[in-house]
């Protein structure tokens, strides 16, 4: 894959739920009424989704996953969840995923109303895989291609998910959690050291660490107390689950008995060699990229029997 140096200039764009002000950040290199598809990317528990998708390393070809779709000829979108980067974090919540899928909600009602009723492509990542797909559950006519990534279903099986439910209480004890750089790199040592660049990881850690000192904790919460939050038989799109050979968030058993019961035949479940859990920022994000392209530019079956 090659990628000029030249970063594509982005806009900002605002939408609001109720008094809440959501930030949301679109990159397209081309006229947007000719693009592929929009599409909207969804970020996890512990970063705004500047960091996670457009993220800027000028010596690591494709870094950005919004600029890597745009030069493809998409359409692409992030939006910073209530309690995160841009947006309002001055209300009394923990911000938990059912509130993140009513966040993407209001981004992708923004994102019609300037480009067309046509539905999305959402890829979420660990929580926010949960969100996109409570969100594609809620509104299966919003959307038209979802991939969740580092996504977990009931938990079980998850060595991550243990060890952090140890810190239940705390979490339900207050609406937000400190991060810092040390955090940041526990994201990539728990799973499977080496699978991410040093570098890549600081860069990685000051693009978060610029927008948040703290995070909500309310999808930790979810995901160690209340799941599932998604029934995967209520989830009409054509669906793609990426595992990472690493990743400690969920067992493969445990999406794959997700994965069976989606009841959408268009249906794709990729794991990820050499891959923890954060996708775009490991080692082998290439291969991420690679596969959730061919996914998202896969013809519609013209036969359905």
């Amino acid at each position: 894959m090659n990628e000029t140096t030249q970063r594509l200039a982005g806009t900002e764009h605002w939408t609001s739920k109720g008094d809440v002000k959501l930030f949301l950040w679109n990159k397209c290199m081309v006229d947007p009424a000719t693009a592929k598809a929009s599409i909207l990317f969804v970020h996890g528990s512990s970063m705004a989704s500047q960091p996670t998708f457009d993220l800027d390393i000028p010596w690591r070809p494709n870094s950005s996953a919004m600029e890597f779709f745009a030069r493809h000829g998409y359409d692409t979108w992030s939006v910073d969840m209530e309690g995160y980067g841009r947006s309002t974090k001055t209300r009394d919540n923990n911000a938990p995923i059912a509130l993140g899928a009513e966040d993407c909600f209001a981004a992708a009602a923004h994102i019609q109303e300037l480009r067309g009723q046509k539905p999305l492509m959402v890829y979420g990542i660990s929580s926010g895989a949960l969100r996109a797909a409570l969100f594609a559950q809620n509104h299966p006519e919003m959307v038209s291609r979802l991939a969740l990534d580092a996504m977990v279903w009931t938990g079980k099986g998850s060595p991550t998910l243990a060890e952090r439910s140890k810190r239940l209480p705390e979490f339900r004890a207050r609406n937000r959690r400190p991060i810092d750089r040390a955090f940041v790199h526990s994201i990539f040592n728990r799973d499977h050291p080496g699978s991410a660049d040093e570098k890549v990881v600081d860069a990685f850690a000051d693009a978060i660490l610029a927008l948040d000192s703290s995070v909500p904790t309310g999808t930790y919460v979810d995901m160690c107390a209340n799941l599932p939050v998604v029934d995967p038989t209520r989830i009409k799109p054509a669906t793609l689950i990426m595992r990472g050979q690493w990743d400690g968030i969920a067992s493969v058993d445990d999406l794959l008995e997700f994965f069976k019961l989606l009841p959408n035949p268009d249906k794709q479940f990729a794991v990820m060699p050499g891959v923890s859990h954060a996708s775009f920022q490991c080692k082998n994000y290439e291969l991420c990229l690679h596969i959730l392209l061919s996914f998202f530019s896969q013809p519609e079956p013209v036969y359905r029997g």
